[in-house]
């Protein structure tokens, strides 16, 4: 099929990352023009071409790497096999010139699941809306669900049911604010018990509540247990305490995580004794 940004928008009204390869140079003779482009998504969808054969399936190839990495990047071919150029990479092909492409990843910056559709949940999304964050809800109290603003999608079922039936996808931020300790449990419980991937995952709690968790956590998982990842009371030392403030505190420290910077004052840290972090 032919390349529209049609085709774009659509993958991105449907969540599923992309990249759209441009030809921005050709010297010699090449399979294709300066201008063409082509689209490829996580999912494998693909509209338009950059000239078929090896270099194509060479760009398609780099796209599942530029999605992995979320970057975007200049390269440049030598369309002729065997032939050793500064600067560029040999493809299996015997044209003769050289093509350069330019990779643009179109997608969000991170993948973000709330477990919860309550007050913080959605001062949360009002602010990640504002940044390139794709985010989903996961809520049963169809009420409160309805009345969720800032979402690209919604869904009405159990925690737990949601992990177990949609699945989580990898490196992506979670976010555990659910109106019982028990369905928090319940979430995080999952969460181990599948071994899921994820780069962050934050549950809304006081201190008193995350020193029970992790008594229970270690005595069910066993002290090995890893919770590098996991952040409770989640969020970075900021105070305040209305629903606003508890989210500029949490999506601050998710930044701080999706940017790898460290040295903040995180709340695991300063509100709940570090001994029961080092068991």
């Amino acid at each position: 099929m032919t390349f529209s940004y049609e085709s774009v928008t659509d993958l991105q009204r449907r969540g599923i990352p992309a990249v759209i390869v441009t030809v921005v140079e050709k010297k010699g003779e090449g399979p294709v023009d300066v201008g063409k482009k082509m689209v490829v998504g996580e999912n494998g969808e693909a509209f338009g071409t950059v000239g078929g054969g090896a270099l194509e399936f060479f760009a398609r190839e780099k796209c599942k790497d530029i999605i992995r990495e979320r970057t975007n990047i200049l390269e440049k071919y030598t369309l002729s096999e065997g032939k050793i150029v500064p600067d560029t990479k040999t493809l299996p092909m015997i044209c003769g010139g050289f093509v350069t492409l330019f990779y643009e990843y179109v997608g969000a910056k991170e993948y973000v699941y709330i477990f919860g559709a309550g007050h913080v949940g959605q001062a949360l999304a009002n602010i990640l809306k504002t940044m390139n964050f794709h985010i989903s809800v996961i809520d049963d109290r169809e009420p409160v669900l309805s009345a969720f603003q800032n979402a690209n999608v919604k869904f009405g079922k159990s925690f737990v049911n949601f992990i177990e039936e949609d699945g989580i996808r990898p490196e992506s931020f979670i976010i555990v604010c659910t109106p019982s300790h028990l369905y928090d449990y319940h979430v995080m419980n999952k969460i181990i018990e599948r071994k899921l991937d994820v780069k962050y995952v934050g549950m809304l709690c006081s201190a008193e509540k995350i020193s029970n968790y992790l008594d229970k956590t270690y005595e069910q998982f066993g002290h090995d247990v890893d919770l590098s990842r996991f952040y409770s009371p989640v969020g970075l030392d900021l105070g305040g305490n209305t629903p606003e403030e508890i989210a500029i505190s949490i999506s601050s420290e998710m930044l701080a995580v999706s940017h790898g910077k460290i040295g903040h004052a995180h709340m695991r840290e300063t509100r709940c004794p570090l001994a029961y972090w080092k068991h």
